[in-house]
């Protein structure tokens, strides 16, 4: 019996009470005391809809990750200025992200504090969602800051995730994904692919500190971004990324595919450089088109990916979080359910085909 493990990304919209409310506290109307209340709500009421989706394993929608999922753990900070690097998407918007003023750099909040206080809501296995260092390496600013190389930023930023990865496993993950969304961003920073490289090392000495068995539990996110249903680097060809992706010393690894140009040209490249351990959950829901996917849609997409993909090494996905920044009200929550419910009903779907295929293979 095949049966295709599947697992959301990590990201649902907000609730529409919490956005209101974290638009108060950001002006000072409410303090962090009361904020905490709106969070708690917003986390029962997003894992109580996951569980319907038929998710075999959920997480808590991001709900308290203040503003969104690369910034959190840095939010309040007082080393920290709000004018660091601008990441531009394709309809013309900006992200900017904070840039460090002083050391040392430390966590203010860890995705393990998130993952603690929402196990009291589920009885399912949790997956946590936690920004790469390469992520936060991008907010230590282009001049050396005094007294604080860039070197010392970057030890103290591995310690950090290694303590944030420990803590999750800890406190209950069964699964722990790193979102690398700006690995297909760095080759358009820079085509020679020296950013990425740097990007695929300073990861991999987070990674290097756990075990094999360790590194089964843990996984890589990729995508070109999903931002009020636009892309940061969809125009970056895969070809350029996925041979050093798979550099990474990860078991998993979460692959946007859904919305690709060319799907099947980009699952034969995954095929070709996926190695011996590593499983490829592929996208099979587009998180940017409004579109509800159909069941029958989400097995077809599977169906694909499992004529590259052994078996054994494939797993489902969505292409992205649904609106990882608090602000983006581009996909409902309605929306988003009911595509991952298609997902998960999709993949069923799919391993029971590829089930009776099976059989008739071997008579």
């Amino acid at each position: 019996m095949v049966t295709l493990p599947t697992e959301a990304i990590g990201s649902i919209p907000r609730t529409e009470k919490v956005m209101q409310a974290q638009r108060q506290c950001d002006a000072g109307e409410i303090d962090a005391e009361v904020m905490t209340t709106f969070y708690d709500e917003a986390v029962r009421l997003t894992m109580l809809e996951l569980e319907a989706t038929g998710s075999p394993i959920i997480s808590d929608g991001e709900q308290r990750k203040t503003h969104s999922f690369a910034t959190y753990s840095v939010e309040g900070g007082t080393n920290f200025s709000p004018d660091g690097l601008e990441i531009p998407f394709q309809d013309g918007h900006v992200r900017r992200l904070p840039r460090l003023t002083a050391g040392p750099f430390r966590f203010i909040l860890s995705a393990s504090e998130t993952l603690a206080l929402a196990q009291q809501y589920t009885q399912l296995p949790m997956k946590q969602a936690i920004i790469s260092v390469s992520a936060l390496s991008l907010f230590y600013p282009p001049e050396n800051l005094p007294g604080y190389t860039r070197e010392d930023f970057l030890e103290d930023l591995v310690n950090e995730q290694e303590k944030e990865i420990r803590a999750c496993f800890a406190a209950g993950a069964q699964k722990v994904q790193i979102d690398f969304t700006e690995g297909r961003l760095a080759i358009k920073l820079d085509p020679s692919g020296s950013i990425l490289n740097g990007f695929i090392d300073l990861n991999n000495r987070v990674l290097g500190r756990f075990s094999d068995e360790e590194r089964q539990c843990i996984g890589i996110h990729t995508c070109p971004g999903a931002d009020h249903n636009s892309t940061h680097s969809a125009d970056v060809d895969y070809a350029e990324l996925l041979p050093s992706l798979f550099e990474l010393k990860a078991g998993n690894f979460y692959i946007a595919m859904a919305a690709e140009a060319d799907p099947d040209r980009a699952l034969r490249i995954v095929a070709r450089y996926l190695k011996p351990g590593q499983r490829a959950f592929i996208g099979v829901i587009d998180v940017n088109n409004p579109h509800i996917e159909t069941p029958e849609e989400v097995c077809q997409r599977v169906l694909e990916a499992a004529r590259h993909i052994p078996l054994e090494q494939l797993g489902t996905t969505d292409d992205c979080g649904f609106s990882p920044f608090c602000d983006d009200i581009s996909t409902s929550r309605a929306t988003a359910f009911a595509k991952i419910r298609a997902r998960v009903l999709g993949t069923k779907m799919a391993s029971e085909q590829l089930t009776l295929q099976l059989r008739a293979q071997h008579g």
